[in-house]
């Protein structure tokens, strides 16, 4: 393919993807682990925190912290639906319902309860959307859940089909959720689902860039994964699953049992979802959130108070090829709201992303403006239960 091709192929890719985004709720759960970003934040009660919102999961772990004000930011209204959802139901529903919706992922008497109690909470928009959608929750199948919709819920769900056309990988896979320790776990993960998970069909359908824009990475994301792995998409990915599988406690690593599942369960979910912590969120917690539907730079510009936590997820990896003077001009805008001695958190699909030594700010590269701290996120990178991200930032605006 030459120059030419590669350039037209580029942005029918973006076309897709920004398709894709801008009409759909892409995030049903977060995909990146807040218990590594708890260590790498050092979270304290004076802290005022901005993160992109997703699917709003890690915006309340973080009020669980007890931290001044999170700021959930999202340029893409249905996520910021989705959280409003969720804040709706920690004020207006009981434990048991909450859990029901966002745990199990379906309510019997999910229509009702939305029109009584949670409609009345949510902004016009994020009323529209789930007036037309609140039926993924109450679908009558009872092997289906709120978890199965949305961009990233039907690739989850044509994944099950997969599992159900392979049989025996369907019993490995269920015998894997019910191990009880990381050997017994290795060994069946090694013997009953490895040699029967991967295909040449997988391997193809892991590769195009319609899936990965599904579950939210844009073709700019997908080639820095191909240049820096030479086994493309499907070879980053095998290694991920392998690595999460054989080395990561399966018990309490909701966010993979949750798409083998559909479901969490009171002993593996998402902090705000056990029980006391949703009694702290519903005491006055959750009123922290402030949902803002913008983008970074927009609500940078709009806001006066300074921010000392910033978590940034990955989104500057599509910004860098797509929007490079976008990118420069969120970096100038978070630099100018920053409060002194500012932590940034970040993710990306490369392990040291260009833009953040080839980015020049006044002059000076970013690398030079900011303090790094590579030592620490590669400590805790291998910790983190999600695993998809070969990278991770941590750096601090100087005091």
């Amino acid at each position: 393919m030459n120059n030419l091709q590669q350039s037209a192929a580029g942005r029918l890719n973006q076309k897709i993807f920004d398709g894709l985004y801008s009409r759909s709720l892409v995030y049903n759960t977060c995909w990146e682990d807040p218990a590594v970003d708890r260590r790498a934040l050092n979270l304290t009660p004076d802290d005022s925190v901005l993160v992109i919102t997703s699917a709003g999961c890690n915006a309340l772990d973080y009020a669980l912290t007890g931290v001044q004000r999170v700021h959930a930011v999202d340029a893409n209204p249905r996520q910021s639906a989705l959280l409003e959802l969720k804040l709706a139901g920690v004020h207006r529903l009981e434990y048991e319902d909450f859990f029901r919706f966002f745990g199990e992922g379906r309510h019997d008497n999910a229509q009702k309860i939305y029109r009584s109690a949670l409609r009345a909470g949510l902004s016009p928009f994020a009323r529209e959307f789930w007036d037309r959608r609140i039926n993924w929750f109450c679908d009558h199948n009872p092997s289906t859940s709120f978890y199965f919709h949305g961009l990233s819920g039907v690739v989850a769900r044509a994944f099950r089909a997969y599992l159900a056309m392979r049989p025996a990988l369907r019993r490995g896979v269920q015998a894997l959720l019910e191990t009880h320790n990381l050997k017994e776990q290795r060994d069946v993960f090694d013997t009953r689902v490895n040699p029967y998970l991967w295909s040449g069909g997988l391997n193809w359908v892991l590769s195009q860039n319609v899936t990965m824009s599904m579950l939210g990475v844009p073709a700019a994301q997908k080639h820095e994964v191909e240049r820096q792995h030479e086994g493309g998409v499907a070879g980053f990915v095998r290694e991920s699953i392998e690595y999460v599988f054989r080395d990561l406690p399966l018990r309490s690593n909701y966010f993979w049992r949750l798409y083998l599942r559909g479901r969490y369960d009171n002993e593996c979910c998402p902090e705000y979802l056990k029980a006391d912590n949703f009694t702290a969120l519903k005491a006055g917690l959750a009123s922290r959130i402030e949902v803002h539907t913008c983008t970074v730079t927009e609500f940078l510009r709009l806001t006066n108070a300074p921010i000392t936590r910033f978590v940034l997820l990955d989104h500057m990896d599509w910004m860098s090829t797509a929007q490079p003077e976008a990118l420069r001009e969120e970096w100038q805008a978070i630099l100018a709201r920053a409060a002194s001695g500012a932590r940034i958190i970040l993710r990306s699909a490369h392990r040291r992303p260009a833009y953040l030594d080839q980015l020049r700010l006044d002059g000076r590269p970013l690398r030079e403006i900011l303090k790094f701290h590579d030592g620490l996120a590669w400590a805790l990178q291998p910790m983190d239960r999600v695993h998809t991200y070969a990278g991770f930032h941590i750096a601090d605006v100087p005091a």
